[in-house]
């Protein structure tokens, strides 16, 4: 009454506020938390750790506040063209049919009228990169990753070969350090296929490093669900780098793991079962009939890389020594 002796209309007041709520509740990142628990029981949860890093991080954050039904094709078309520039082809492939995918679920439930993915243009895929760091460039990396959260993990993608997402999201109770080794789920693995990887003294030095938290399983990160999430320190690392190491990524890491155990003499079969890949030596009929996950000598060429990789940095540091 009050207001209406004011002059206001509180009807079309509430109908207003009725309306900003509904925009508040049909905000991308708020549909994003309702896709998302509707999809984390009905798919693996590597496509689900997927969906939530391009979802709800830096790809689509500028975005995130406007109501789905107001999202345009041009605005969906600019993001792309900066995740191709700051994170690379692949990632904006990743990151488009990421959204998608979330568009046509909101179709069918009827939340939107429409995909504003869609027309946009796909990112070509990138060549495959042939990067192999030099015994130089390892050590320099390995000294300048310092002893925080990131750098450990840098340091054990280089010591283990493993892939960047498997040890971010690295488990205590995937560990078993009494008989050093690291036992991956097939739902922790690309192929998901399960992966015993034996833990050199490199490995376990990193990791005795790492205090444990209570009731947090993982190694790396504070809340995040995946592990490290925070893998923009890279650009710390690079800076700190400067011109000694130049246009790298993590996965070269893993490359370059292969690489130089060829070098040392491995038989590809092992470097294979090393890095749980399965390729010519390890598919068709050969791996169909062989079974074996090669134990012990997997675990005699991590020895021998452990040992050139000791080798490598403290050669460093001694040439570095005033």
């Amino acid at each position: 009454m009050a207001k209406a002796a004011l002059g206001e209309d509180p009807q079309a007041a509430k109908i207003a506020e009725r309306r900003r709520q509904q925009t508040r509740e049909h905000t991308l990142r708020a549909v994003v938390d309702d896709y998302l628990a509707a999809k984390v029981k009905q798919v693996r949860s590597r496509t689900y750790r997927e969906l939530v890093r391009y979802l709800t991080g830096h790809f689509f954050r500028p975005l995130h506040a406007t109501p789905i039904d107001q999202i345009t094709r041009r605005d969906v078309a600019v993001r792309l063209s900066k995740i191709i520039a700051e994170n690379g082809r692949i990632s904006a492939g990743r990151a488009r049919g990421a959204l998608s995918a979330f568009y046509v679920w909101c179709m069918g439930m009827g939340l939107a009228e429409h995909n504003p993915v869609v027309g946009t243009i796909k990112p070509q895929d990138a060549k495959p990169r042939d990067r192999v760091l030099s015994d130089s460039e390892l050590a320099s990396i390995w000294h300048a990753s310092g002893d925080g959260a990131y750098g450990k993990v840098i340091k054990l993608l280089i010591v283990t070969g493993a892939r960047r997402g498997e040890v971010g999201g690295m488990r205590w109770s995937e560990l078993d350090l009494k008989r050093r080794v690291w036992s991956l789920p097939p739902e922790r693995t690309k192929n998901a296929r399960a992966h015993m990887l034996p833990l050199t003294p490199l490995a376990i030095e990193i990791i005795q490093s790492i205090p444990r938290r209570v009731n947090r399983d993982h190694l790396f990160g504070t809340r995040s669900i995946g592990g490290l999430a925070h893998w923009h320190a890279k650009a710390d690392l690079d800076q700190r780098l400067g011109a000694t190491v130049m246009r790298w990524r993590a996965h070269d890491l893993r490359r370059t793991f292969c690489t130089r155990l060829a070098d040392l003499g491995v038989q590809p079969h092992i470097i294979e079962s090393a890095v749980n890949h399965h390729s010519g030596f390890r598919s068709g009929v050969s791996g169909t009939y062989n079974r074996s996950p090669y134990e012990r000598e997997v675990m005699a060429a991590l020895a021998l890389w452990d040992d050139h990789v000791r080798t490598l940095i403290e050669g460093a540091a001694r040439q570095s020594a005033p």
